[in-house]
């Protein structure tokens, strides 16, 4: 599992293809909202194969976020970047003090694996202060030469 990395800010990725922000307000109905919008976003913008496990990070910290970070009063940020080389996933949140670490979770334990899965399913990822108030929790994928849509395959195994 790859550790959170403690950084004094996300690392930010030079050369942005796309890049989107919303803020989410700290209800149960954002998650589903955020990883909704990650999935579609990445399929448009040419890595439908990224979109799943995307989602599923961006629900995750969506959720650490809500249940552990929120106030009433104090939105959400996620912020998706995608350069030529990686994807990067922020999610912001107001409480600084409450730091993300993963702990054990045994048989039927409700809580406890979402970081362990953010770990196992990208390549960095870790946490620094937000400007101002809070925290940023960042997911960052290398994408490689593989990265993009895939090359046409004709019936003999050829490009096209």
């Amino acid at each position: 599992m790859a550790e959170p990395v403690a950084r004094s800010e996300p690392p930010h990725p030079p050369a942005l293809l796309h890049e989107d922000a919303l803020n989410y307000t700290p209800t149960p109905r954002s998650v589903p909202l955020a990883r909704h919008r990650t999935a579609r976003l990445l399929t448009d913008w040419g890595h439908p194969t990224l979109a799943g496990d995307a989602a599923l990070i961006t629900s995750e910290l969506m959720t650490n976020a809500l249940l552990h970070g929120s106030h009433r009063d104090r939105l959400i940020h996620v912020r998706i970047a995608l350069t030529s080389t990686t994807l990067h996933i922020e999610v912001s949140d107001p409480r600084g003090e409450r730091l993300p670490s993963p702990r054990p979770a045994e048989g039927t334990d409700q809580f406890g694996r979402g970081l362990h899965l953010v770990g196992a399913l990208v390549d960095d990822w870790g946490v620094c202060p937000r400007e101002g108030v809070g925290k940023t929790v960042y997911a960052v994928w290398a994408l490689g030469a593989t990265a993009g849509p895939s090359p046409v395959v004709t019936e003999k195994g050829r490009g096209g």
